[in-house]
């Protein structure tokens, strides 16, 4: 379904939708020009829908100066905007501080892994860590993770850190999960591929413990380590933290 949506200014603009918007979702003004600052994963991603959108992308004199640049460069690429317009990050765990000298800003985090092959559907279904110092800030931090089609949660900013953690375990780790389980996979002679099926089921199933620690088969477990510590003596640190932080 496709929805219309007017803003209240007068050279306002007409923007599509691609899924039904609530009444609550109309009800805020929209923001009509964004300088979006960094091409990468993230940038890309979110230019990608804000043209589907509507929004004009602009070099300079935009409405909000959006940074999609590394966290190492985000302070230097904010100190060298003049300040006026709206200032916000895309980061998970840098603070708002960052974004000094401007004092009208806010911080937008997806909550998603991207990548450069893929585009603005990566956005979908998403959440998103809003973190602001204003009513009015924190407003337009939620309705531009709407437009962009994030869910929003205020996130303070002092939680950040441990929130990242969160999100980087969730995420980052499980890459080393499976490069870990596929090695001894490889060890194995069995196909490494076979193991993303597993990892799928394992979040449709909502992440239910099954297999040996569930059942209590600490025989198991220790028939584990010993094959391990034969054939990849490097994991066996790993094996044994995960054991543990997995017992009930």
């Amino acid at each position: 379904m496709w929805t219309r949506r007017r803003t209240a200014r007068s050279h306002s603009v007409a923007v599509l939708f691609g899924c039904p918007v609530s009444a609550s979702e109309l009800e805020l003004s929209l923001l009509e020009s964004i300088q979006v600052i960094g091409a990468g994963r993230v940038g890309s991603a979110i230019s990608a829908r804000l043209r589907e959108r509507g929004v004009a992308l602009l070099d300079a004199g935009a409405e909000l100066v959006l940074l999609c640049v590394p966290d190492s460069a985000i302070a230097e690429v904010a100190a060298a905007v003049d300040p006026g317009p709206w200032m916000a990050h895309v980061s998970g765990a840098t603070p708002l501080a960052a974004l000094d000298p401007h004092v009208r800003r806010f911080g937008v985090h997806p909550l998603q892994t991207f990548t450069l092959s893929r585009g603005p559907e990566q956005l979908d279904g998403a959440y998103a860590a809003v973190t602001a110092e204003t009513d009015e800030s924190r407003s337009l931090g939620f309705e531009l993770a709407r437009l962009l089609g994030l869910e929003p949660f205020e996130l303070a900013d002092d939680a950040r850190p441990v929130y990242h953690a969160g999100a980087a375990i969730a995420s980052n780790y499980l890459v080393t999960l499976h490069r870990a389980a596929s090695s001894l996979f490889a060890a194995a002679g069995a196909p490494p591929e076979g193991l993303v099926p597993l990892m799928r089921r394992t979040i449709e199933n909502g992440f239910e413990l099954t297999g040996p620690i569930a059942r209590g088969d600490w025989s198991t477990v220790d028939a584990h380590i010993r094959a391990i510590r034969a054939a990849a003596p490097d994991l066996e640190p790993m094996y044994r933290a995960l054991a543990e932080a997995t017992t009930p």
